[in-house]
């Protein structure tokens, strides 16, 4: 998916700041969740992510695209592969996530649902 470039991104290096590669992750992700759950609420919080930094985002890119994809579906937990891309078709940065499914009440993970995991599952497949 195509994401805007923000100028606040940008750091004093004049390039797009590390940290805010995770913001970027997250909005793909979340797209991917919306693609494969629907447009319902979703009490998901990051257990891990990895980040290997490729190249920099140059101060005046406008536009990058980030991309994500289901590996893996565990129990309470779904592991995506995600990517930051260029303009001119370099990688910037990859990226693995784990997300855990959670119940807000108890504030724990939970597992699941069925119908969840049917949905995950067909995505993946």
């Amino acid at each position: 998916m195509p994401v805007t470039v923000r100028w606040r991104d940008f750091d004093a290096l004049g390039h797009v700041n590390n940290s805010v590669f995770l913001s970027y992750l997250e909005i793909a992700r979340d797209q991917l969740m919306r693609d494969v759950l629907g447009d319902t609420y979703l009490d998901m919080v990051i257990a891990r992510i990895e980040i290997d930094f490729r190249a920099e985002i140059p101060l005046g890119t406008q536009e990058i695209t980030v991309t994500c994809a289901l590996e893996q579906v565990g129990n309470s937990s779904v592991r995506t592969q995600e990517q930051v891309w260029l303009p001119g078709g370099d990688v910037a940065a990859v990226a693995t996530s784990v997300g855990v499914v959670r119940n807000h009440a108890m504030r724990a993970s939970r597992p699941w649902t069925p119908e969840e995991r049917a949905k995950l599952q067909a995505a993946l497949d």
